[in-house]
């Protein structure tokens, strides 16, 4: 069973979006901190009532945020 949710951050054409692939989750933000308190809530809604042993995880996971940067044009 796993213990953690993987969700992959990255900008948009206009916001940040959160995708969890793992259990079908997408969801956006203007910032990053509006698109992670969106992507809590999405998550919690999407597993609450669900059995979790049918997406192998564990009671209570986490929330393992990867998050995609673009490197500066000028990095000294």
């Amino acid at each position: 069973m796993r213990h953690n949710i993987k969700a992959h951050v990255y900008r948009g054409e206009k916001y940040y979006v959160a995708e969890c692939a793992e259990i079908s989750v997408i969801t956006q933000g203007k910032t990053l901190d509006e698109t992670i308190a969106n992507l809590r809530e999405a998550v919690y809604l999407h597993l609450d009532g669900e059995d979790l042993a049918e997406y192998d995880l564990v009671e209570n996971p986490t929330i393992l945020v990867i998050m995609e940067l673009e490197m500066a044009a000028s990095v000294a």
